[in-house]
């Protein structure tokens, strides 16, 4: 059997969305670890859209719900201590490497003896 997720086409999608809702991704991912899934926000967001119902009824509902959440609805999902820190993929900032680096390493010169 071939697998969606691995045998099709990738698109890439722009999305624009209240910086709550972005948080609230990365909760989700940290949800997924916690329960042992080794996952990225890419992937999550193509597991929601594929198992979404269709009905129009359905998504009717789901626009309603989410157009009437209060605008601090999700302010509090970031600090959920229960869930572990994952790091997001790609490089890292040149600051954190350089915090870790002796500084002979940072600068490419070697302390003087």
């Amino acid at each position: 059997m071939e697998l969606l997720h691995l045998q099709q086409q990738r698109r890439t999608t722009s999305v624009q969305w209240p910086e709550d809702v972005d948080r609230r991704l990365n909760v989700l991912v940290r949800a997924a670890t916690a329960a042992g899934e080794r996952t990225s926000r890419a992937e999550l967001l193509a597991a929601l859209v594929a198992s979404v119902d269709t009905q129009p009824e359905q998504l009717a509902l789901l626009l309603h719900r989410y157009r009437l959440m209060a605008q601090d609805a999700l302010a509090g999902d970031e600090n959920r201590d229960d869930l572990p820190q994952v790091r997001s993929p790609g490089p890292r900032r040149a600051a954190s490497t350089q915090e870790r680096m002796p500084s002979s390493e940072v600068t490419g010169q070697h302390p003087r003896s």
